[in-house]
């Protein structure tokens, strides 16, 4: 770490090392402040989200004052954002599929069909606003669906193609999914139960074992199935990077990196559980996948200089409270019937609106408010999360790159 005066502001330079562990330090302290905070709590807001927002302030102030700024070295983001995209891919079981039966089909179209216009009012409002293509799809499906992570790699992808403030676009309108995401949820579900008079089924069926396709070994892991495990999330990686590069060729734009390190991952995972080339082990992968994703956004959020957002505000307000609308009428009117007019259906609505808006754990937070006050829908509990941590991806990633290619011009020389 260095300190100078540059063009009379005292700077503050972090070094790759400096820089990693400063983001470390604040993801620890997000999960004590969001520990302490039961709004945050509530709301699902990541502990990276809220350990950065904290230093943005501080960076803010800087700013204002003119007294004093940051200059840091993210290297190590883009290898942080890589390797918790591949642990996602890792998780992703085509036997989930199989196991889940038609419901889960059901609701995997669905959710990839909401995707679909998502984008779709992004571009459309975006155009009739004035307002970039590249900032509506960042306030539509890659962050409505893809949450903080996906917001802040295309968003980085964005300002590559010269769109400067990508990063914060995509912080912004994650954060905001997330929260109207448990907003509506529930009472949602509860309009539906409610007036249909609707009760759990008692008698419902799902195949049981498809819980059991990620859970942990009852024997403890070698330290060569430790490394075997991690050699398999960078190898992933790096042949993921050079699939992303191949593509971005053929298509003539920058393609995400991540998007090909994740489908490389399911590529691997899937014919690793046919050959046993190693024994897999999801709860280290997922825990990976927790660390580096806590750490990338840790770095993404630090790095985000707020009051360059001042002029999206409002065109980006206009656009996500349309993502909220359109979502909670669709799920209402449309995805009740289509899921068949029960109990489980309504409880799967609060679910879509939870990771159609936010994430998936603020998915599971919509159901289990759900399910304590009007009973269990164990269908709902099983499928709702495998949809909308990995498999709503296979739809949402390719037709999302088609609306950049296809809306988003390049601006960069």
């Amino acid at each position: 770490m260095s300190f100078e005066v540059i063009e009379g502001v005292f700077t503050i330079s972090a070094d790759m090392t400096m820089t990693t562990a400063m983001a470390a330090v604040l993801l620890v302290i997000g999960y004590a402040v969001k520990k302490k905070v039961f709004f945050l709590e509530k709301y699902c807001i990541p502990a990276a989200v809220v350990g950065g927002f904290i230093f943005m302030l501080i960076t803010w102030l800087g700013h204002t004052t003119g007294s004093f700024a940051f200059s840091f070295d993210t290297t190590l983001q883009s290898f942080f954002m890589l390797a918790f995209f591949t642990t996602v891919g890792l998780g992703a079981s085509m036997e989930l599929l199989k196991k889940g039966g038609k419901l889960l089909i059901i609701y995997w179209l669905v959710a990839g069909f909401v995707s679909i216009i998502q984008n779709t009012i992004g571009v459309g409002i975006s155009k009739v606003i004035g307002l970039e293509p590249a900032y509506g799809l960042l306030s539509s499906a890659i962050t409505m669906i893809g949450g903080h992570g996906a917001g802040s790699a295309y968003g980085l992808t964005f300002e590559e193609m010269g769109y400067p403030s990508g990063q914060l676009v995509g912080a912004a309108a994650a954060t905001f999914g997330l929260i109207s995401s448990v907003m509506v949820g529930g009472p949602v579900a509860r309009r539906l139960i409610e007036k249909n008079k609707l009760e759990p089924d008692p008698t419902e069926s799902l195949d049981t074992s498809l819980t059991e396709i990620n859970v942990a070994s009852s024997e403890s892991l070698s330290d060569l199935d430790v490394i075997k495990n991690v050699t398999a999330i960078l190898a992933c990686m790096a042949i993921g990077t050079i699939v992303s590069g191949w593509i971005g060729k053929l298509i003539d734009m920058s393609f995400p990196t991540y998007v090909g390190a994740m489908f490389v991952a399911v590529i691997l995972r899937n014919i690793n559980e046919k050959t046993q080339w190693y024994r897999f082990d999801f709860p280290l992968v997922d825990g990976i996948g927790n660390v580096t994703l806590g750490i990338y956004l840790s770095i993404a959020m630090m790095t985000l200089k707020m009051w360059e957002l001042m002029d999206l505000a409002g065109p980006m307000l206009v656009i996500l409270v349309a993502q909220v609308i359109f979502l909670v009428l669709f799920a209402y009117f449309i995805v009740f019937r289509i899921l068949g007019k029960n109990y489980d259906a309504a409880v799967m609505c609060a679910g879509l609106l939870g990771h159609g808006l936010g994430a998936t754990p603020t998915a599971v937070v919509n159901l289990s408010a759900v399910n304590d006050r009007y009973g269990m829908s164990r269908k709902a509990m099983m499928i709702v999360p495998i949809v909308g941590a990995f498999l709503v991806d296979i739809i949402y990633q390719p037709q999302t790159i088609w609306f950049i290619k296809t809306f988003v011009e390049n601006l960069a020389p």
